[in-house]
């Protein structure tokens, strides 16, 4: 984001939020960035969300903003990773959320949907990008009739353009990955998707009326 539009914008900067943004840095942590935090906000006002699903926790930086952001809004987020996990407990207890964030720790691909009796609002894919058409399956049954679905990394890091050979195997089927997620996001018939090159890559998907 440029230094004027950041200067421009309005995000949440509380003490936590702050530690947080430190601590990711530091740590080499991929949170969201200020272009798509400034997106994802200005999706809750918009949408004014009561249940807001997060794939993908890390150290919790993007539902406490969110919750930060939306006074009414419920969270659940699921992480894999048990150190991010217990990162993103401590976070939300500083920020005395415990009460609208809920954290579960485990595979999300595992997670019991049988406990979900309401809809989302919005649900944020951004977790293992190579599962990202599996979580879109499993969870989009859960979104409100008037929600929306983002996900992020879509552009991961500029090699899904790129049209120049990638050497290393495993990121070469990553970045391949990541591609079929597009194609498939575009032509799912019951959706209607807007990507955007903003951060690094979202797309935000609505489901046809």
């Amino acid at each position: 984001m440029s230094e004027h539009f950041q200067n421009l914008n309005d995000f949440p900067n509380g003490k936590t939020i702050k530690e947080m943004r430190k601590y990711a840095q530091t740590n080499k942590i991929p949170v969201l960035n200020d272009d798509g935090l400034a997106l994802m906000l200005q999706l809750v006002d918009l949408v004014k969300p009561k249940h807001f699903l997060e794939i993908g926790t890390a150290i919790g930086f993007c539902v406490i903003n969110v919750a930060t952001a939306c006074d009414g809004v419920v969270i659940d987020t699921i992480e894999k990773n048990n150190e991010m996990y217990q990162e993103a407990v401590k976070n939300v207890e500083a920020a005395k959320m415990t009460d609208r964030i809920r954290i579960s720790l485990g595979d999300a691909l595992e997670f019991d949907t049988s406990k979900i009796d309401y809809r989302f609002d919005i649900i944020f894919i951004d977790a293992a990008k190579a599962q990202y058409v599996r979580f879109f399956e499993k969870f989009s049954p859960f979104l409100a009739e008037d929600g929306i679905i983002v996900s992020d990394n879509l552009l991961f890091h500029g090699l899904v353009e790129k049209d120049a050979r990638i050497e290393n195997r495993n990121l070469r089927s990553l970045v391949d990955k990541i591609r079929d997620y597009n194609v498939w996001l575009s032509k799912q018939k019951d959706f209607k998707t807007l990507f955007l090159a903003i951060g690094d890559g979202m797309a935000v998907t609505r489901r046809l009326k």
